[in-house]
């Protein structure tokens, strides 16, 4: 969800939809001193830019601001200037993103990360597909059905107890980097509900 209060909206909603958050998650606007409580109460913390930026390289390369840790000292008076979103960081053992195309799930297990942003390190990463629990299935079906979605990427924290713990939905999300065998079912998925729409 592009806009901030959109994906406060998406977060309150997945609760409603019974998928597991984190622990403790806050929405924060402009005022440093919850923030730095925040961080304090329930920390390990993570950062996460609420929305794309318009940053460049020298190039004109888009840049992104990845995921990062986020201890209380490091927070001061230039988050007044914009809406942040903190988040309790999960002990996790893995990631897990699940695509979601109508009735459709595919969801793939990520390791090798050696940080808590899996974006940052493609060139480490193995993949490998796995079972959807079924709670998580209703919980991403109801998801898209409230927000009248027929794809979404979802992004999950599996912790070592084996407990999926939900980050995000992305309308928009990437699947096309997978390897050849987890992205074909969901090529055809994508062909089948353009073609034919949602099943009656």
């Amino acid at each position: 969800m592009a806009q901030p209060g959109r994906r406060v909206q998406a977060s309150a909603t997945g609760h409603g939809c019974h998928l597991r958050l984190h622990r403790a998650t806050h929405a924060h606007h402009h005022d440093p001193e919850r923030a730095r409580t925040f961080a304090a109460e329930h920390g390990p913390v993570l950062y996460k830019p609420l929305r794309e930026t318009e940053y460049t390289d020298d190039t004109g390369r888009p840049l992104t601001v990845w995921i990062e840790d986020v201890i209380p000292d490091q927070v001061d008076d230039r988050l007044r200037h914009t809406a942040h979103l903190f988040q309790q960081r999960v002990s996790k053992s893995a990631d897990i993103r699940l695509t979601a195309v109508g009735d459709y799930l595919a969801a793939v297990r990520i390791d090798g990360s050696p940080g808590v942003d899996w974006r940052r390190h493609y060139d480490r990463l193995s993949y490998a597909p796995v079972p959807v629990p079924p709670a998580i299935a209703r919980g991403v079906r109801a998801y898209l059905e409230a927000f009248g979605l027929s794809f979404g990427a979802f992004d999950f924290g599996l912790d070592r107890d084996g407990v999926w713990h939900w980050y995000e939905c992305n309308p928009n999300g990437q699947w096309a980097w997978f390897p050849d065998h987890i992205t074909t079912p969901i090529k055809h998925a994508i062909a089948d509900r353009l073609q034919h729409g949602a099943l009656a």
